[in-house]
């Protein structure tokens, strides 16, 4: 029975295997597929010209980040401390 187990699932593999094939044609030549047009084709119909809107406005930029690095690592900092208080409130609740 020993033997036999190994042939089994070495067989059952097998067969699952060759379930999972493709009976496509081999010998034909793979094309990938595409749903995009040429450039040309698309705007071939397209005759005007592009003009500028005179109520459009630019979007006024975001204002600066006034952090710097100091504050950025006192605040890195905190956390971390934080972060080491919390893990030793939890260690010392396991106990």
């Amino acid at each position: 029975m020993k033997k036999i187990a190994p042939f089994a699932a070495i067989a059952g593999t097998a067969l699952l295997l060759a379930a999972c094939g493709s009976s496509d044609d081999a010998s034909t030549e793979a094309r990938a597929d595409t749903v995009e047009m040429p450039a040309d084709e698309a705007l071939e119909a397209v005759s005007e010209e592009p003009v500028e809107d005179s109520a459009a406005s630019a979007a006024d930029p975001p204002p600066a980040n006034t952090a710097t690095t100091e504050q950025a690592a006192e605040a890195a900092a905190n956390v971390a401390a934080e972060a080491a208080a919390a893990a030793a409130a939890a260690e010392a609740a396991a106990d």
